[in-house]
């Protein structure tokens, strides 16, 4: 029969998500915690989460789902839980987890890149801890040109606090006009190590990302999106680093939420960051330039048809025809073309139904036939003027009756 499995108390409480490890050793000392009823006060006391009944002020505690969540940090925000001068924090991202989870290591303010966050202790230490010897890779765009020579100083060590750090294993990206995008992968996690590297080397770190922490990278997450790990990522932590001692499925759905917002309303702006992570990829093929918005491009087979407003195409609704072309509805003939409904003919073109004709045209039926002009069917003869008088001449004045 194998033994229950006993957990520390101030353990139990950080599961629960009511505060950190820290402060739920404040909480025990306070006497604020009971177990199956009786109050706790000293630490150092192990239960059996299972079958014991933990309370804090009189409600009972219920453990946490684990999960292990990789964010995209932005630049310009703290990796830490709280900050005193109120600038933003990455818990302020995972809002939407539903649980509390603290970062595992640190990123510095000016820093974006993968970022792992969870609520499980025992993984967070275990990543941490510098006899696991965790990878960390890092692109870097660093001031002046960076030959063989030179590069072979970012090789080395240097002191940090008074210790050495461990040679980083350190590869040329490309040159950038007089600067240079380095590569850099850590086994340890001290203090600003890149940056110093840059100082000692006489190279200033001008941009600096982290493309990857224990493997995992943050490909497809934009500056402030984050996702579960998978079933996958979680198998390969647990066989290279013992951690977490179980895997289980995550939630469904992909994980991704927006940027928060800023003080007063206005959307933190994402996208920043993109240009030192790709900095890292293989040289790809050039884009193809992108259509202007409302316009279809859809390619035309050799021998079809030229588009509408082509030369020798029909107009589009509303178009200028070119000559030669047919007039739309209500568009004004060119000269020889054959006018459209209701348009005025020109002169010597056939009159349409309704139009006045012409001098020395046939008029139409029911219209009424100009001087001269052979009268239709029904019509009225003009009137002829007399004989031996001049046409327009005033008429003679009637003879008076005796």
């Amino acid at each position: 029969m194998t033994a229950p499995a006993m957990e520390r108390l101030q353990k139990i409480l950080a599961r629960a998500g009511v505060a950190s490890r820290r402060k739920a050793e404040q909480y025990i000392l306070a006497g604020r915690v009971s177990v199956d009823g009786r109050r706790v006060t000293e630490l150092g006391l192990s239960v059996d989460p299972r079958r014991s009944k933990v309370e804090l002020d009189g409600k009972r505690l219920v453990a946490e789902r684990l999960v292990y969540i990789l964010l995209h940090k932005p630049r310009g925000v703290m990796t830490t839980v709280h900050d005193p001068e109120g600038r933003e924090t990455v818990l302020q991202y995972v809002r939407g987890v539903g649980v509390r989870v603290v970062p595992v290591g640190r990123l510095d303010f000016h820093t974006s890149g993968a970022l792992l966050l969870t609520n499980d202790g025992d993984f967070a230490s275990g990543l941490m801890h510098p006899s696991r010897q965790v990878s960390k890779v890092y692109v870097t765009k660093v001031a002046g040109a960076v030959d063989d020579e030179q590069l072979e100083r970012w090789r080395q060590r240097i002191v940090i606090e008074g210790r050495e750090t461990q040679p980083a294993e350190v590869r040329r990206l490309r040159f950038e006009g007089d600067k240079t995008w380095l590569e850099v992968t850590l086994k340890e996690g001290r203090n600003r190590q890149v940056r110093r590297l840059g100082e000692v080397t006489g190279f200033p770190v001008m941009r600096l990302a982290r493309t990857a922490y224990a493997g995992i990278d943050c490909e497809g997450l934009r500056p402030g999106q984050w996702r579960h790990l998978s079933v996958t990522e979680l198998t390969e932590l647990k066989k290279k680093f013992g951690v977490p001692q179980r895997v289980r499925a995550p939630e469904e759905g992909t994980g991704r939420v927006g940027a928060p917002a800023r003080r007063g309303g206005a959307p933190t702006p994402s996208g920043a960051g993109r240009k030192e992570l790709g900095a890292a990829r293989a040289e790809r093929a050039p884009r193809a330039e992108a259509a202007p918005r409302g316009a279809r491009a859809k390619p035309r087979a050799h021998g079809a048809a030229p588009h509408e407003g082509t030369s020798g195409g029909a107009p589009g609704r509303g178009a200028k025809p070119l000559s030669g072309s047919a007039p739309g509805r209500g568009a004004k003939p060119l000269p020889g073309g054959a006018p459209g409904r209701g348009a005025k003919p020109l002169p010597g073109s056939a009159p349409g139904r309704g139009a006045k004709p012409l001098p020395g045209s046939a008029p139409g039926r029911g219209a009424k036939p100009m001087p001269g002009s052979a009268s239709g069917r029904g019509a009225k003869p003009a009137p002829q003027p007399s004989r031996g008088r001049p046409q327009g001449a005033a008429p003679r004045a009637p003879r008076r009756s005796k």
